[in-house]
């Protein structure tokens, strides 16, 4: 099968296009042919080195949608010729989804909202997975008040519609003006541009000077010091980002409950890999309720022009999720 092959961390430079031995199968697993994948940050960082990926040479990618084209022993759910999507790849001890195949869990997978295209399915399980869980480490109740940083990026817009279908009343950091009316258009009551408002400004604005009872940052490193500023007394902040070195003095002296999500915690420790597939079947019925929707880059990458995707998603640019047309 062709593949986009890394044979060094570092450089997208490292990226070529080869032809690879297919994946066998193993049990609990199904044979997918890959429409497309979707890029993530994450998998920037497994290309730069960060010591989760897969060993040297590699295929990356984490996130795809395509057609199941085997069934491996002791699966059961699936048959030959289903269109699935999933969070399934690009971490030790699984393929990656920048290919033509993959072997993917069957337990990681699940079916396809029927009203989306494969590219736009593509771009769904991570943000989905990741948005769902933050929203449930937080304990996030209907009426509540939250503020989503980064709420027009991958993990943010659709954090603001789950949210938003919960019933919460949400407060979308953003840092473009053109930005305002998409996560408006997703469900944000209150828009904050981040460059241009101090979060003890915001905070007096929206909530009087209480705070956000619920936070939930996906930006994370630096910015959650301005998460634990925004949260009010006892609040409940969730983050997708928390790699680095902080004061957690405002967490204890605000009583706070911090909670991390690591969304590849299933596939790198085999751990709650049967929630990650309960997550994505419920999304795929939100979708097909028009609850849900993803956000998609209008830039078209394939296979072999991925590196410069890569690029693009780091460059900070894009609007929405890069989508890889592999098929």
């Amino acid at each position: 099968m062709k593949a986009l092959v890394l044979s060094a961390f570092g450089s997208t430079d490292n990226f070529a296009v080869n032809n690879i031995p297919d994946p066998v199968l193993r049990q609990g697993q199904v044979l997918v042919r890959i429409a497309a994948a979707s890029l993530n940050p994450i998998d920037n960082k497994i290309r730069e080195g960060l010591p989760i990926g897969p060993a040297l040479p590699a295929v990356l990618g984490c996130d795809f949608s395509g057609t199941i084209v085997e069934v491996g022993d002791n699966v059961s759910g699936y048959s030959i010729g289903d269109e699935v999507y999933g969070l399934a790849g690009g971490v030790k001890g699984h393929g990656g989804t920048l290919a033509e195949l993959i072997a993917a869990d069957a337990r990681l997978i699940a079916r396809k909202p029927r009203s989306l295209s494969m590219r736009q399915a593509a771009a769904l399980p991570l943000v989905s997975i990741s948005a769902w869980e933050a929203i449930a480490r937080a304990n996030l109740k209907a009426s509540e008040q939250v503020l989503i940083h980064g709420a027009a990026g991958g993990v943010g817009h659709i954090a603001v519609q789950l949210a938003h279908d919960l019933g919460a009343v949400v407060t979308a950091t953003v840092g473009k003006i053109s930005d305002e009316a998409i996560v408006r258009g997703l469900g944000a009551e209150h828009v904050v541009f981040y460059r241009q408002e101090k979060p003890a400004d915001y905070v007096s604005r929206i909530t009087q000077g209480r705070g956000f009872p619920v936070v939930i940052d996906t930006v994370g490193g630096e910015n959650l010091a301005n998460s634990f500023q925004a949260a009010a007394i006892s609040g409940r902040i969730s983050t997708t980002a928390s790699r680095t070195t902080l004061d957690l003095t405002p967490v204890h002296s605000k009583g706070l409950t911090f909670g991390v999500v690591f969304t590849l915690i299933p596939m790198l420790y085999d751990i709650g890999a049967d929630t990650h597939g309960d997550i994505l079947r419920q999304v795929a019925t939100m979708v097909e309720s028009g609850l849900v929707k993803p956000l998609i880059d209008e830039r078209r990458f394939g296979l072999a022009d991925a590196p410069a995707g890569y690029d693009f998603l780091q460059s900070g640019s894009a609007k929405g999720k890069i989508v890889i047309d592999v098929a």
